[in-house]
């Protein structure tokens, strides 16, 4: 009797108003219950709540690397570091058309200078997006801004260990405020994308400093052969082989009202504000393993770039001004060990070229993809010529191992 009563009990308990489902399988014996998460596998880990009204995807990758380098006049350094440590969450809430994307940087050269009074600058991204159907993306956050080709790629996504001299000079980098994507993307005609973003202009997680200026960008991509295979606009080389030839066009520009820093969105304070005009265009070519990329950088200001403490007119900070080119060529055999060759220059702007020198960078490197971007090897050879205004010259050089692993 005692163990009818439990039995009754436990039946009672299994059918309130949790509403928690038994359900056993036919050909095995794996018990689920209806109120767990259901968890995908690809990348990422996936998890769904059962009634689908939630979403959540969770990505990790690190970059670990070490660096022996030699700049003129000093002794040669070794350099062991992470480089990179992200941790990414993205999903829905509510409805699939209603999207959220977050990203956190952990690693000491991936966060900042960590200075008093200021903040941690752990947060990349942390967006929201609405997409009512598949042409329409329209979000509201911080996150990339539709600027250059490399730095719109993830730095997962290269084919060397760091992106080119131009783009650390003059790429717009991230910013918080509204984007509009019209995307049209179809296999084998011909695509366009047209991007727009209005935005603070200040960059990351810049608090404390609201101002009258504001940051207007556009963007227009041409892919006259049609999409690449796998989203592969959003990583370099060749890594799928694509079965025909993909070609993509683009060209960006920026206007960033009052800026406050030395290159718009990043850099050190200004002492006064400038208006700076960025263009951006890129080119990207890939068929059958080879694969090829060129860009043109450039920035402008409304005035002159140099500006000066007000108390002390002997201190001084600049807009970095200038432009630059970049041209990268690779191949990737069907093993999979990819040789990629980069060439940048560099040329500053005449408001500054007493303060800063023209540059030129040389890199080559091997890269063996285990499971394409996501796991990988990575080996580089970097040499840079810095040429000043007084005539003098620098060269610098770097050899470096890198291991990049994520899910």
């Amino acid at each position: 009797m005692k163990k009818l009563t439990l039995l009754v009990f436990l039946s009672l308990a299994f059918s309130s108003r949790a509403q928690v489902t038994i359900e056993q399988t036919k050909h095995d014996n794996d018990i689920k219950l209806s109120t767990l998460p259901y968890y995908s596998f690809g990348k990422g880990i996936g998890m769904t709540s059962p009634d689908s009204l939630f979403q959540m995807n969770i990505r990790f990758r690190m970059q670990n690397r070490v660096t022996y380098l030699e700049n003129d006049g000093e002794s040669g350094a070794y350099d062991g570091q992470i480089r990179r440590l992200r941790l990414r969450l993205d999903g829905y809430v509510g409805n699939p058309k209603f999207l959220y994307a977050i990203q956190l940087s952990f690693a000491p050269g991936d966060v900042g200078e960590i200075k008093e009074g200021e903040n941690i600058n752990i947060i990349r991204d942390a967006v929201v997006f609405y997409r009512p159907n598949k042409h329409w993306n329209i979000s509201f956050g911080q996150t990339k801004l539709p600027g250059n080709r490399q730095r719109v790629n993830s730095s997962g996504g290269l084919q060397l260990t760091d992106r080119t001299i131009n783009n650390a000079k003059f790429t717009i980098d991230r910013d918080f405020g509204f984007q509009i994507h019209n995307m049209n993307e179809y296999k084998d005609k011909f695509s366009y994308n047209l991007k727009a973003a209005f935005s603070t202009g200040e960059g990351r997680n810049v608090t404390g400093k609201a101002d009258n200026g504001v940051a207007v960008t556009g963007k227009v991509e041409l892919l006259p052969f049609g999409a690449f295979a796998k989203d592969g606009t959003y990583f370099e080389g060749d890594v799928i082989r694509e079965k025909k030839p993909k070609l993509m066009l683009s060209g960006a520009f920026q206007q960033n009202n009052h800026a406050r820093r030395t290159q718009g969105q990043l850099g050190n304070d200004l002492f006064e504000t400038r208006t700076m005009k960025s263009v951006l265009l890129d080119g990207m070519f890939k068929y059958n393993g080879w694969a090829a990329m060129a860009s043109y950088m450039s920035r402008t200001t409304n005035e002159n770039a140099i500006t000066f403490n007000p108390e002390d007119i002997t201190e001084s900070n600049y807009a970095f001004v200038g432009n630059g080119f970049d041209y990268q060529l690779s191949y990737n055999t069907k093993k999979n060990y990819e040789i990629i060759g980069r060439y940048s220059i560099q040329k500053v702007g005449n408001d500054i070229e007493t303060k800063a020198p023209n540059t030129k960078q040389y890199s080559f490197g091997v890269t063996k993809y285990i499971w394409e971007h996501t796991f990988k090897l990575q080996g580089e050879i970097n040499y840079d010529t810095l040429d000043f205004y007084n005539g003098t010259s620098k060269n610098n050089w770097y050899v470096r191992f890198q291991v990049e692993i994520g899910i």
